[in-house]
């Protein structure tokens, strides 16, 4: 039996951890302390692999953050996703939404970036590709979006999506779902 292989790469600002634009990189680092595993760094970026089971499947999920901004995120993303998954359909990107509720998480395959420059970096990396999954993570909007973006996140949503929050759990439950399909259309 052929194995899944599933890059899920979190987007945000190294620059600025617990940022409200840097949810998808606090949760990677939730999501590899939660199975156990080490984000190691290379060249490009924190990396963390390891095989999960989704019903009677394996499935080899690659976690990944890139070191580079979330503007400039898209080549260092499309270079693990090569090294990994091979193909776009089996890449899940998280990042922040400023059209979603704060502590919401909505998944979307495909479509515009709209307007999120992580995610247009991305694509136009992949030479104009959409088709990859996306977990948009609500963050809500208040004020000009910059500030508000790199604003620290609240107290209320640093538990939300820590270690023992309810956040990680929304996060799993999509990404089995995303598998499952993968699993189902191999």
């Amino acid at each position: 039996m052929v194995n899944t292989h599933i890059l899920v790469a979190g987007l945000g600002n190294i620059t600025h951890p617990m940022t409200r634009h840097s949810i998808g990189h606090l949760i990677i680092d939730v999501l590899a302390n939660r199975l156990g595993l080490y984000l190691a760094p290379d060249r490009v970026g924190y990396t963390a692999r390891t095989d999960v089971q989704v019903g009677d499947d394996s499935v080899t999920l690659t976690l990944f953050k890139p070191k580079t901004l979330m503007n400039i995120s898209g080549r260092p993303v499309v270079q693990m996703l090569r090294q990994t998954a091979v193909k776009p359909t089996n890449m899940i990107v998280i990042h922040d939404s400023l059209d979603h509720k704060p502590c919401t998480v909505s998944p979307k395959f495909g479509g515009s970036a709209n307007g999120h420059n992580g995610v247009r970096s991305i694509i136009d990396a992949l030479g104009g590709d959409k088709d990859f999954h996306r977990l948009r993570v609500g963050i809500g909007r208040d004020g000009d979006p910059a500030n508000y973006v790199l604003g620290p996140l609240s107290p209320q949503e640093r538990q939300f999506w820590g270690s023992t929050g309810g956040g990680p759990d929304l996060v799993w439950r999509e990404l089995t779902r995303i598998l499952e399909k993968s699993i189902k259309s191999r």
